[in-house]
Parts: C-alpha cells; sequence; structure tokens
C-alpha cells in the first residue's frame, strides 16, 4: 500500500519542532560577553580544572613489532587556575588537542611539551595531561612460534609546573599465568592455576628516553609462571603449561620478583606494584601490593 507523507519539515513539525526565535542577544563571537576571563577574587585557586574521557586517536611508536600503530586513547586535560580567574575556556583544551596530535606522535617526551602549550594558552601555571590507552604488540607462541596481537593497558601522566618543571608517571597492566606453590606442593598430581594481572606505576628519570612500555611488560612477563599468548598450538599448550609447574609463583612472590627488576634500572626513582589473581579455585581475588622509593642521597 503506498502512503502519501507530507515534506519533511512538516513531519518535523507535527512531532513537536518550532520555528527557531531571534533574541537580542548578540551572536558574533566578538560581541558576546567572557564570564569565565572576568578578572575578580574568587577566593581559592584550584589545582586543577578542565575536561575528561576525551577519546582521540593517536600514533604511537614502540620497541616492539608493530613498531609505529594507530590506537584509540582516552585523555583528561587539566590546567591550574589561580584565585583572580573565574574559569578557563575548556574548549581550548581540545582544540589545542587536535592541533597537536595531528602532527605529533603520543609519547611521555610530546606529553611534556604539550602540558607546556596547554598552561601557556589557559595563562595558566601549570597543567596535567593523562590519558590512557590499549597498546599492541606481535607475541609468537613458544614451540611453533605463529603469531598474533597481545595488549596491555598503558597510562600517561604527565605534568608541567612553572615552579617545579615536569614530572612523568607511566602505568602499564599486564596479564600474566601464575600456578599456586602451595597446589602443587601438596598435590599428588597438577597444581591449578590462574589469570594474573601485574600493574606497575613507575616515576622515572626525565632524561632517560627508554620504550617504558617494553620496559614494564617484561617486567611482568619475565617474572610471571607463564606468559600468556594470544595463538596457541598443542605443543605450545605442552610448553606453556610445563613452564608454569616449573615457575610456581604466589602474588606475593610475583610483586617482589617485579620489584627487583624495577629496582635495578638506574632510571627508576619510584615504583608502585599490584598483583591480582583471578583466582580458580576461589570466588575471590587474591591481592599484593608494593611500593617503594629510591633514596636521592
Amino acid at each position: 500500500m503506498n502512503k502519501a507523507l507530507p515534506p519533511k519539515a512538516e513531519r518535523h513539525r507535527h512531532f513537536g519542532s518550532v520555528d527557531p526565535t531571534f533574541g537580542t542577544k548578540p551572536t558574533e563571537k566578538e560581541k558576546m560577553p567572557d564570564l569565565q576571563n572576568k578578572p575578580d577574587d574568587y577566593y581559592f585557586p584550584i589545582q586543577q580544572v578542565g575536561i575528561s574521557k576525551v577519546k582521540y586517536p593517536v600514533m604511537i611508536e614502540s620497541d616492539l613489532a608493530p613498531t609505529i600503530q594507530t590506537t584509540t586513547a582516552e585523555f583528561a586535560l587539566t590546567t591550574s587556575l589561580e584565585a583572580n580567574y573565574k574559569g578557563i575556556n575548556m574548549s581550548r583544551l581540545t582544540e589545542q588537542l587536535h592541533i597537536y596530535f595531528q602532527t605529533h606522535m603520543l609519547s611521555i617526551e610530546t606529553l611534556r611539551e604539550f602540558t607546556t602549550i596547554l598552561a601557556k594558552e589557559m595563562k595558566q601555571k601549570a597543567a596535567n595531561v593523562r590519558v590512557s590507552f590499549p597498546w599492541f604488540f606481535t607475541k609468537a607462541s613458544p614451540s611453533v612460534g605463529l603469531e598474533g596481537m597481545a595488549h596491555a593497558d598503558v597510562t600517561y601522566d604527565v605534568t608541567f609546573d612553572e615552579k617545579t618543571g615536569y614530572s612523568s608517571i607511566m602505568t602499564l597492566t599486564a596479564a600474566v599465568t601464575t600456578l599456586c606453590p602451595c597446589s602443587k606442593e601438596i598435590s599428588e598430581y597438577s597444581a591449578h592455576n590462574q589469570r594474573g594481572f601485574v600493574t606497575m606505576t613507575v616515576t622515572t628519570d626525565e632524561t632517560d628516553a627508554s620504550d617504558w612500555k617494553a620496559v614494564l611488560l617484561e617486567a611482568a612477563e619475565s617474572n610471571a609462571s607463564s606468559i600468556l599468548y594470544p595463538v596457541l598450538k598443542r605443543p605450545d599448550e605442552k610448553a606453556v603449561t610445563e613452564h608454569a609447574y616449573e615457575n610456581p609463583r604466589f602474588v606475593e612472590d610475583l610483586a617482589r620478583l617485579v620489584a627487583a627488576d624495577l629496582y635495578e634500572h638506574e632510571s627508576v626513582l619510584a615504583f608502585e606494584i599490584e598483583c591480582r589473581n583471578e583466582e580458580s579455585i576461589h570466588q575471590h581475588d587474591a591481592i599484593s601490593r608494593l611500593s617503594f622509593t629510591k633514596n636521592k642521597g
């Protein structure tokens, strides 16, 4: 059955649309009042003000293949706010994000420059950028050598301050396998294992340009009972199972072994580690947290 419909504009009016109302307030930007930049005494400075949950595609470099890749990052962009400013023009934050990362790779080094730009554009003394993204890397199975794409979660947290300069903190969470030493010890055969997550947050020497993603991934994977692999054939499963059995780890063991690796890096100034096992024979998780700051003297 053919149905005669009214024109689209009429259909919109039928469902509630109305004609625009023309008021008396200016429409030109130059004539619009800017409340955020109105100087006055607003009682207190604010340490951080801005926007969060901003998703944006970025390019990153990696010591592991693929060495250049595109990923989707989630940004939080903030600046300080002096007591004589009512607020910041938040649209400038996404404006600068788009301008800068159209032509720059995402890294600790570029974020230092970017935070400086944000502080300058906002006429403030400090700025912070926190960005999280999945990082992908090629991993071959241990026996057959079949490749697949694995990933870890990465967060960069970079601050610029006119008085203190830059501070950079990086966090990486990697998934691994852990096999219970107690289960292996008391059982006639077999031992239960589980997927574990190692989260490392490090403060590093600002002059060290290492690919800390790869450094932290190595610290997590090399100390676990076994690495997780995206592709496994039967010979690989045998190798993974036997390697895990040969390297049992309590969640406490894993935290201490990862800490030892990070401690040996001269450019690591401080670190926090959380190891969490999704227990396969319990309803709860097992966790261990460790933090350490090296003496500056």
